[in-house]
């Protein structure tokens, strides 16, 4: 049965999200970018979608970037991309929840990482296991 389950790792940049899934790489990076119709309050495209948008939309469509120096800066915004990147990677229709790894700056607050947490676990993911970036990179660079 595990191997029904997704292992995913998620860099939540504040200018590009990138997913890592085990056995295949880095399999997305997409803008941080949220398009929405001001009127409605509704998402009208998300990542590289929204980013192609700008520009080319009536004024009512405003780009928003949910992070800001790599923390949540618009839970509810960072929720549905979050939900969005791991539904794109993951499928929509999955047995097991993904097991997710994400990527904080190292000088996020407590809050901050129960934000990032909530925002994983709202998106469909498992309790995710929370490493702050240089730390990651220590272990990507086998320190």
């Amino acid at each position: 049965m595990a191997a029904l389950r997704r292992d995913v790792g998620i860099d939540l940049g504040t200018a590009n999200v990138l997913v890592y899934v085990k056995g295949k790489g880095i399999v997305l990076q997409e803008p941080s970018v949220v398009a929405i119709d001001t009127n409605t309050n509704e998402i009208k495209a998300i990542g590289a979608e929204a980013r192609a948008m700008l520009g080319r939309t009536p004024g009512n469509i405003q780009a928003i970037r949910p992070l800001r120096d790599g923390v949540i800066s618009d839970f509810k915004i960072t929720e549905r991309m979050l939900k969005y990147f791991i539904t794109k990677v993951c499928g929509a229709k999955r047995l097991l929840r993904p097991r997710v790894v994400v990527g904080i700056p190292s000088g996020a607050t407590e809050v901050e990482k129960r934000a990032v947490e909530q925002a994983v676990l709202a998106a469909g993911g498992t309790p995710p296991v929370i490493v702050e970036e240089p730390v990651a990179a220590a272990i990507g660079a086998g320190i």
